[in-house]
């Protein structure tokens, strides 16, 4: 039984508090049981980072390693490890890497998660390559690996199309005694599905049913969906069918997969008892549902049927996202109706969304597209964040106008200079324009 004064129910009253986000709490637990002679340890410590690092920040995590060393705790491997997962959640390879090597000078030595961490925070920031140099350092220094480092690996190798090291290194683990689950066969069915290798991912679904896996719902609606992609709609309805005799659960993601293929395909009442079959299991129709059908019918230029999803969406209480927001722009745009674009644009700002860079960056290509360069500019102008799309998209543009409209080429120079010079890029204008 635990003493109500220990320092073990101290840390389980820490981390309640940052489960449920509430730190100052947190804090205020850990000086009324320094007040009541109850010292907190290094899990107290770890536990208070690991709460910062989700929901505070990892600049506010660091500064507890201060109180720490005033208290006379030396942070460990978990310490470091919850403050460079902090900072790979917010995809800084930089601040990774420097507390990697702070741990390291600190006279800590890293673990399997530092490094499976690192791996991670490489493959998001699009280095798969120094993320397969931390994989051999892994090997080389004798660590034992965990599963994750191999599902990491292998997911990592996918996500940028090296399916087929993906597949080799996997055989390899097996080869030397790897036992992969479930997890270790959707990820290679999502990567052979991506590259349109239907027939292996496939292979693939009956080899881990053949190992005794029992495949779920991502599994299948992988497949499915992929399927759909690829327009072979009677396979994946097949798949639907399987994985409903089979008695699999579905969820509402795999019932819009499904929902959707119906309706492209005209489908109308097939499409209705799937949608009863979600309220029949209790799913409901959430913002995600509407998502997709609002996306549906902009793409296919059915914007009276995507305001009817709206208006219904309204009525369930549910209330848009920067998501909605960007299918409604970006259909309105792909119909031609600029003005309507705007419209919504500004209607977006006076219901509370200060800025939405994919709906920004829809009107903006749309208004290069249709020879409005000077309207694109100012719209460029107006964005508080600007990413690589929405530079993208106007020099391609500023490039086609000086091609295309000699009348206006000085002034689509002028812009793209100011470019160069914003980017801090010496680069010939001429050579930009032979590249592109």
């Amino acid at each position: 039984m635990v003493s109500k004064y220990s320092t073990k129910f101290l840390n389980i009253c820490v981390a309640s508090f940052c489960k449920s986000q509430q730190m100052q709490k947190a804090e205020d637990v850990i000086i009324d049981g320094i007040r009541l002679g109850v010292l907190p340890d290094v899990v107290t410590y770890n536990t208070l980072i690991d709460g910062y690092c989700r929901f505070s920040g990892v600049d506010t995590a660091y500064s507890v390693l201060y109180r720490m060393r005033e208290a006379g705790i030396s942070p460990d491997v978990i310490t470091y490890n919850s403050l460079i997962a902090g900072a790979s959640r917010n995809r800084s390879l930089e601040q990774s890497l420097d507390l990697f090597e702070e741990m390291l000078q600190s006279g800590i030595t890293p673990d399997i998660w530092s490094y499976n961490t690192l791996m991670h925070c490489l493959f998001r920031l699009g280095k798969p390559d120094e993320a397969n140099r931390i994989f051999k350092d892994i090997i080389l220094k004798g660590l034992s690996p965990h599963p994750v480092t191999f599902n990491t690996m292998i997911n990592g190798l996918c996500k940028y199309g090296y399916t087929s090291n993906a597949i080799m290194l996997f055989r390899n683990l097996q080869r030397h005694g790897f036992v992969p689950q479930l997890v270790t066969y959707n990820i290679l069915i999502n990567g052979l599905c991506k590259v349109g290798r239907m027939r292996a991912a496939r292979r693939m679904l009956n080899e881990a049913m053949d190992s005794g896996l029992e495949p779920n719902a991502v599994t299948y609606t992988t497949l499915m969906k992929s399927c759909f992609r690829c327009r072979q709609y009677k396979h994946g309805f097949e798949i639907f069918f399987e994985m409903k005799n089979r008695g699999y659960a579905f969820d509402g993601f795999a019932y819009c997969t499904v929902i959707g293929a119906f309706l492209k395909l005209g489908r109308f009442e097939e499409a209705n008892v799937c949608m009863e079959q979600m309220i029949k299991n209790g799913l409901g129709f959430d913002l995600v549902f509407y998502n997709t059908f609002i996306n549906l019918y902009c793409k296919e230029g059915k914007l009276e049927a995507a305001y009817k999803m709206l208006d219904e969406l309204e009525s369930q209480g549910l209330e848009y996202d920067d998501y909605t927001h960007s299918i409604i722009t970006d259909g309105l745009c792909r119909n031609g109706n600029i003005e309507g674009a705007w419209r919504h644009l500004n209607y977006m700002y006076t219901t509370g969304f200060v800025s939405n860079s994919v709906a920004l960056n829809c009107l903006i290509e749309r208004l290069g597209k249709a020879g409005q360069i000077d309207h694109a500019m100012k719209l460029f102008e107006s964005m508080e964040i600007r990413d690589s799309f929405a530079y993208t998209s106007l020099v391609h543009n500023l490039c086609k106008g000086i091609q295309v409209k000699q009348g206006r080429s000085d002034q689509n120079y002028e812009w793209l200079d100011s470019f160069t010079d914003y980017l801090g890029l010496n680069v010939a204008l001429d050579q930009k324009l032979l590249q592109l």
